[in-house]
């Protein structure tokens, strides 16, 4: 069996995903990457929570612990850069048993073209968690999030959920 048909065969899996915007700034009325997010994930089918967490690695963490009960995906949007208040990845990492590295590597490789060279701030993250949960922290911008959904998220998240779902 090739991957064109473990990607067919994937096609009916369905994902609870918690779309975690990591913002001291943002609010309801102007998350726009979160509001792109979950249009994307809903028009994939998928079932879409959504919430705004202060930056910090006990709200994240938090927030991070509340979504992996009810979400197969816990999606972060920004903290993934590398101020002192982009602390999302590293609370991420405290729960993740496996890290996916290929994600990081074909983002950054993707963004490249679209802004160059500051690829390298970028520090956006796939894993697994020891429950076989998702974790994927991605840059709060729209533009970024436009990118990991439409060409890498939304196309493989029920190739990874019919993987998981196996064990």
């Amino acid at each position: 069996m090739g991957a064109a048909d473990h990607k067919d065969g994937a096609k009916r899996e369905t994902a609870r995903v918690a779309v975690l915007t990591v913002s001291d700034t943002r609010t309801a009325s102007n998350d726009a990457s979160g509001d792109l997010a979950v249009g994307l994930l809903q028009a994939a089918g998928h079932e879409v929570k959504r919430r705004i967490v202060p930056n910090g690695l006990a709200s994240v963490g938090g927030a991070l612990r509340e979504a992996l009960e009810f979400s197969d995906l816990a999606l972060t949007l920004g903290g993934t850069g590398i101020s002192k208040k982009d602390l999302s990845v590293d609370a991420a990492r405290t729960f993740l048993a496996t890290e996916l590295p290929g994600f990081g590597e074909l983002f950054r490789s993707l963004s490249a073209v679209e802004i160059g060279t500051a690829t390298i701030l970028s520090r956006a993250l796939l894993g697994l968690t020891e429950s076989r949960k998702l974790i994927c922290c991605l840059p709060g911008s729209e533009g970024a999030v436009r990118l990991a959904l439409e060409k890498i998220l939304v196309p493989e998240l029920p190739h990874l959920l019919r993987e998981l779902r196996k064990s």
